[in-house]
Order: C-alpha cells, then structure tokens, then sequence
C-alpha cells in the first residue's frame, strides 16, 4: 500500500485481488438485456465490471481513486481486445460531476461504503439523475452484518474480516440501500435486491462480509429480464 493509494498493493499484485469475475446480477442483466451506449463503473478497482460492460459492447468510463486500479484495466482492456470501450479516469466519485440522463448503465461496486454516509448520499443522488430513460443501476455495498463493522451484529462476529476493512467506512443498515431505490425523489424500479453473507477468497486470506445488493432499472422501464437465474426465459 502506497501512502496515497490505499488499494496499489492489492491491485498490483500477478494475481490482481477482487479477480476477474464479473458482478454476477450484472453479468446476468448485461447477457439478457443486452444494453447499449455509455456505461459508468465508479468504484472501478482493477476493473472486473468494467471488462464485463465492454465486452457486452458498451462504451464505458471507469473511475476509481486507485491510480495503479485505472493501469490495470487499461491492462485488461488491451488484452480482452476492448480498449477503444475503455476510458480510465482517476478521481475521486465525491467529486466527480455526472452529466444528466447521460448513461444507459450505472456500476458501483462497493464505493458508496468506502465515503462518508453524507457523501454516499450525494453520490447515489448523482448516479439516478445520470441514469437516461432506460437505464440500468447496480450497486453493492458492505453492511453492518459485514464481520469488519463496529456496530452489530457486525461487531458480534467471530468471522475473519477483510484485508481492505480498513477502506469500509460507512456500513449500510438493513434496507437502507433498497429504500434509497424505493424513494420516489429516484424513480426507480427494483428488479433484484437481497441481503446476504458471503465468504470470499479473491484477495488475501479468506474472509467473510456483508453485502446489500441492488439491481434497479428507471421508472417505466420493462426489459425482458428474467431473473438470476433465469426463471422461465423464452427457448432459443
């Protein structure tokens, strides 16, 4: 870890941490949905969602505060052979200005608990005004049942805690996320959303967190999504 980059250790290892594999509602939405134009993955890390969204076909902007994260997706870029759909841009997201109704596809992966809780909120208010008529938002954030939060029931975990706990600073209580989404100043349509533990063993010593998962598409929009798994989808 650098003294200005909190993640370059992790993401500059031969086995870059977080691995390769995308967000899985995500993955799934992008496979049925197929969408198009401009993407956003904030909280971009080393660039797994970002890869993902690419080689769906979307033109996508990563940001993220690492700048040895923003080498390695221009890194993975090149090799998926999708780095004219890549730009990198290393910033922080408190800060960064998202144009209105200018995205088609909102990615943020575990960032909204890595700022303060008021940032948090700005930022999300940020990223539903960016969202054009049919979009599609992912969001994932750590909760307090994560092993490394000070409150419970967090706290009352003897599970091993992450190697980056240190960058979690503002856990989401039980239906927080999901609420934001329900709140009609967002003018969201909730397609998934669920609260759950996770073990994990793509960086660092294996360990356990909390998570609150969010899929949501704009208000009036009815893609032909069939869950993840796929329920009863159409046969080919």
């Amino acid at each position: 870890m650098s003294e200005t980059d909190f993640f370059y250790e992790a993401y500059d290892r031969d086995d870059v941490a977080y691995g390769d594999v995308p967000s899985q509602p995500l993955a799934a939405y992008l496979a049925q949905v197929r969408p198009t134009g401009q993407a956003l993955d904030l909280g971009a890390g080393a660039g797994r969602d970002t890869i993902s969204m690419a080689r769906a076909g979307l033109r996508v902007l990563a940001v993220d505060l690492s700048s040895r994260g923003a080498q390695r997706i221009a890194q993975r870029a090149e090799s998926a052979g999708v780095a004219d759909r890549v730009q990198t841009c290393v910033a922080n997201v408190c800060s960064l200005e998202i144009q209105t109704a200018a995205y088609d596809v909102i990615c943020a992966t575990t960032v909204l608990d890595h700022v303060p809780a008021s940032d948090a909120a700005r930022v999300w208010a940020k990223m539903v005004h960016g969202l054009n008529a049919g979009g599609v938002i992912y969001v994932e954030v750590h909760t307090t049942e994560d092993p490394g939060c000070d409150v419970a029931p967090g706290c009352h975990s003897d599970a091993p805690t992450s190697e980056t706990a240190g960058a979690v600073i503002n856990y989401f209580a039980p239906n927080q996320l999901v609420d934001w989404a329900t709140a009609a100043e967002s003018q969201l349509r909730v397609l998934r959303y669920e609260e759950r533990l996770e073990w994990d063993y793509t960086h660092g010593p294996e360990h356990q967190h909390g998570k609150a998962i969010l899929l949501a598409v704009k208000s009036g929009t009815h893609p032909n999504w069939y869950g993840q798994p796929a329920a009863f989808p159409r046969r080919e």
